[in-house]
């Protein structure tokens, strides 16, 4: 059986859930960004303690199908482009419509529907964060990580990177290095 929790996208989530289930003694097979595969069905009761308990943590645990496949398709976004070293090589369409085996035009009004942003917003809004997570490694350059994301040119990243966020990706990483600076003068 498995389980859907909501705003579950890090290692310290997974960490948590984990003991969470280790409390109501709910013997799970695996424990993934936002999903938890449980060997056997769990009790109204725990069902309801487990809903409590991560609810205290800011997780919430899904029971709407609507609701669980704007999870599953924040997941796929989200793993796609912070948790994998290549980005898919198809349309990022394709590439989602694939791994969730839906059409992606359902997909897209759905998430656009509950939302309030077209998953092609989503989508812009995680690879920009990602972009500005690579600025501070400060390991790759601008034409480095336009490749590694799949711009088409490093004006294209920064068009995209300055509609966002309203800075240049080149005065962004100045922002941050100069107040890196400061804190390591204080």
């Amino acid at each position: 059986m498995k389980l859907y929790i909501k705003y579950m996208v890090s290692l310290r989530c997974k960490m948590m859930v984990k003991e969470e289930l280790k409390k109501l003694g709910v013997r799970y097979v695996t424990v993934d960004l936002g999903m938890v595969d449980i060997l056997e069905e769990i009790s109204s009761l725990q069902r309801e303690k487990l809903k409590i308990n991560l609810l205290k943590s800011g997780l919430e645990l899904l029971d709407d199908r609507k609701s669980i496949l704007i999870e599953k398709i924040k997941i796929v976004i989200t793993e796609m482009i912070h948790y994998s070293d290549e980005l898919p090589k198809v349309n990022y369409s394709d590439y989602i419509s694939e791994k969730l085996g839906y059409d992606y035009t359902y997909l897209s009004n759905i998430f656009s529907e509950v939302k309030g942003i077209t998953l092609q917003q989503f989508i812009i809004i995680h690879k920009i964060e990602r972009v500005k997570e690579l600025l501070l490694y400060d390991e790759l350059n601008l034409t480095e990580i336009a490749y590694k994301l799949h711009y088409s040119s490093v004006a294209h990243l920064s068009n995209q990177f300055k509609k966002v966020t309203g800075l240049s990706p080149s005065f962004y990483k100045q922002l941050k290095k100069r107040r890196k600076d400061n804190l390591e003068n204080m």
